[in-house]
């Protein structure tokens, strides 16, 4: 479906994207490179990646070194002996390492991470969504300046056959064979078919426009694209392509993320009540020991902490409550889903069916059309038809090519429409 500039494109990706004619692959490669929403998201999924890393620190010892120097004045000072006794030095000196190390705490630090993973995959599912949608834009903008071209080459066609039929009806009228009213007549025909042409070719600029905006190039509106609109029937087996979309399909991945997601919270919800265990170490030095109070000394310190909850006004069991009633609402999210996805593939292939009825009928009225237009030059040339049936003739031949090329138009965007309901890359 790509055509033969996609495949050309695949040779040379560089140079294609840089290029100022683009094929319908290099259009949409240098539209995801060139925009800072899938930047965005990416970033975002970097973010979540780094959650994720920082949850893991909880299976690790967590190790900090502290200095302090504490001036105090006044301090205890005791008679004793005749002397005076002083019970804290002025100067505290105090450093030590303190070492920390969470034994036991019935799968908490375990759940976290589960859930900063899951949450992980969505933000990668959010970019991949992104990045689909803005492809399929891409790839919708591109057809549309194709079939604008396409429209533009038939409406060229039907002025250069109304202008060649009105030179020989100028002749007629010189040689007294036509009146000037006929010749007229044909005018009006030419300035309507001009008018026409002149419509397409502003809707041709606004969706070069399009591009440009999607290219983030606002100094260069008119981008040229390579390519022709080329009718490539395929066949469809509508269960194959709905297993495809079950299993490829973003949405129903997100969806599955979200039923995940919320899976691993309650889970987290239901240990994050439970008791827990850690160690700590200490080993430093300071002041402030008898007898000798400015005498630095190192010193030591061991501990076993263990954590129980006993009572938290029913926090733990309300947020219980409000992650039950997430999980359920992730798992009917993922049936409308599943529905959604469903209705997508058979409106895709519905509507390449109906497009491949028209494509075979718009051929049936070219031949038609094409056979009346003679036949009508021919009776008007022996005087034995009228210019208006002529007329009538260029008009139905030019809306029957302008038929067939809507048909191509909207066959090919069902084809994209269906790799987008089952989830399959557009670009490559």
């Amino acid at each position: 479906m790509l055509g033969a500039g996609s495949a050309a494109a695949q040779t040379a990706p560089a140079a294609d994207i840089l290029s100022d004619s683009l094929t319908l692959d290099g259009t949409l490669r240098s539209v995801l490179e060139a925009n800072p929403g899938v930047t965005s998201l990416t970033e975002l999924a970097n973010a979540a990646s780094g959650r994720l890393a920082q949850t893991r620190t909880g299976f690790l010892p967590q190790i900090t070194g502290t200095a302090t120097y504490t001036r105090i004045d006044p301090v205890v000072k005791l008679p004793f002996g005749g002397e005076t006794l002083q019970l804290a030095p002025n100067n505290n000196y105090d450093a030590h390492i303190t070492a920390q190390y969470l034994l036991l705490d019935f799968g908490k630090s375990a759940a976290t991470v589960k859930v900063a993973e899951s949450q992980v995959q969505t933000a990668q599912d959010n970019v991949n969504v992104a990045r689909r949608d803005l492809a399929f834009n891409a790839a919708q903008v591109y057809y549309n300046i194709l079939f604008m071209r396409e429209s533009i080459k038939v409406q060229d066609a039907q002025i250069a056959s109304l202008q060649a039929h009105r030179n020989e009806m100028e002749k007629r009228v010189q040689g007294g064979v036509s009146t000037r009213f006929d010749v007229t007549t044909t005018d009006v025909r030419i300035t309507q078919a001009q008018n026409t042409k002149i419509d397409l070719q502003n809707q041709l600029r606004n969706q070069q426009v399009q591009l440009a905006r999607l290219l983030h190039k606002p100094t260069q509106a008119d981008i040229p694209v390579k390519g022709r609109l080329a009718f490539q029937p395929q066949s469809v087996n509508v269960d194959a392509e709905l297993t495809k979309a079950y299993e490829n399909r973003p949405e129903i991945k997100l969806a599955r993320d979200a039923e995940n997601t919320a899976t691993l919270q309650q889970r987290l919800i239901e240990r994050s009540n439970m008791p827990s265990l850690g160690v700590g170490a200490q080993v430093g030095a300071k002041n402030g020991y008898l007898p000798e109070l400015n005498q630095i000394k190192p010193n030591t310190v061991g501990v076993v902490q263990l954590s129980v909850p006993i009572y938290d006004g029913n926090k733990n069991k309300n947020q219980r409550v409000e992650a039950l009633a997430n999980a359920r609402s992730a798992v009917a999210r993922t049936q409308d889903t599943q529905e959604q996805i469903r209705a997508d593939v058979r409106q895709a292939a519905n509507n390449m069916e109906f497009s491949q009825a028209r494509y075979d009928n718009a051929e049936r009225q070219i031949a038609q059309a094409t056979d009346a237009l003679t036949r009508a030059r021919a009776r008007y040339r022996y005087d034995v038809g009228t210019n208006l049936d002529v007329l009538d003739a260029e008009t139905q031949l030019a809306q029957a090519r302008l038929a067939r090329a809507q048909a191509i138009y909207n066959y090919t965007l069902g084809q994209f429409q269906l790799k987008r309901a089952t989830g399959e890359q557009i670009w490559q």
